[in-house]
């Protein structure tokens, strides 16, 4: 019987057909906890054999680690098996050296990373995390034209912007004279916070392409609540009602992350959905969620979860949070 093979989509006008599950690079920095690196170099080849071909990774995944790994993996694979993308703007874990969104960095930053990853080009070159910029200005006047300039010289195919809060990402959006490629959402097109259903009308009139992250919001959706990071920004509400529909999913025999990227890898107007995968067997079971339907259990413990645990919380997402810390911090030293 022949293997499953992962569903693709067009990237907007860009040329690139995308699968519609894609290789988040955050596991490979690390980001949810250590890995076994041979074990993560089969998957990832893996992947590529069952149909997966976008790979999506930053130099914040581990400072470095993850850009510098996905380059060794991918020593020998053919250039033309996948499509690549990376990040600028965010660096180091200390306050004042995570952000950078000048020209001059971001220049330098995107030149790095291609060393690391052993490539000539990118297919994708986003900004980090726009919220965090000085203002929306800085982004437009300086980051983004320092990227075109960047595409110009053929170090990257297209440019794009990533972040958590969707006003900002439709603002720069708004305002930028540059096109931007493609918005990257994470963690707003989730079981317990569905929030960019509300914008794909605004895309779509754009002429913008959607990639989603995180459809188990960073860990908050998965088995017992095991897969959320200390470092996770979300409220104890949210975090109490995600390990409540993992408790309720375990009772009834379900796995809570399978309905959880299902339903993410379910909105055909998002291009593709990242996913980080280490494992074989992740690879495996993630394609089976993204591809397959649920059975009519599973689609009646989603819907009961949404409804119990997610549709009740006053607020689904922790927008805000981190930009007010890191704000605070800068402005205290």
């Amino acid at each position: 019987m022949a293997m499953l093979q992962v569903p693709r989509r067009l990237l907007g006008d860009t040329g690139m057909v995308l699968s519609i599950l894609g290789m988040g690079g955050s596991g490979y920095g690390s980001a949810y906890g250590t890995f076994d690196e041979k074990e993560a170099i089969r998957s990832l080849k893996y992947a590529l054999d069952r149909g997966i071909n976008f790979i999506d990774t930053a130099y914040w995944y581990g400072q470095g680690a993850s850009e510098h790994f996905i380059g060794n993996a991918l020593k020998g694979v053919p250039r033309e098996r996948y499509f690549i993308a990376t990040k600028v703007a965010r660096y180091e874990k200390e306050a004042t050296r995570m952000f950078d969104f000048s020209a001059e960095k971001v220049t330098k930053s995107a030149q790095e990373s291609l060393e690391r990853l052993q490539l000539d080009y990118v297919d994708l070159l986003q900004v980090h995390d726009v919220e965090f910029a000085p203002s929306i200005d800085v982004v437009i006047e300086s980051t983004l034209p320092a990227l075109q300039r960047l595409k110009e010289r053929g170090l990257c195919r297209y440019i794009g912007i990533t972040g958590y809060p969707l006003s900002t990402l439709k603002a720069i959006v708004d305002k930028s004279p540059l096109k931007i490629d493609s918005v990257l959402s994470y963690c707003r097109l989730t079981l317990q916070d569905p929030s960019l259903v509300n914008e794909f009308s605004y895309y779509k009139a754009k002429g913008i392409p959607l990639i989603n992250a995180s459809p188990v919001g960073m860990g908050l959706l998965t088995e017992g609540g095991k897969g959320i990071p200390q470092w996770h920004p979300a409220s104890p509400e949210i975090k109490k009602a995600a390990i409540d529909a993992s408790k309720y999913c375990s009772e009834h025999g379900v796995d809570i992350t399978r309905l959880a990227i299902n339903y993410s890898a379910s909105f055909k107007e998002v291009t593709t959905t990242l996913v980080s995968m280490i494992t074989k067997t992740m690879v495996d079971s993630n394609i089976e969620a993204s591809c397959l339907p649920l059975t009519k259990k599973e689609a009646e413990v989603r819907d009961y979860i949404k409804r119990a645990f997610f549709d009740p919380l006053n607020f689904k997402h922790w927008e805000g949070i981190e930009l007010e810390r890191y704000r605070k911090t800068i402005k205290s030293l």
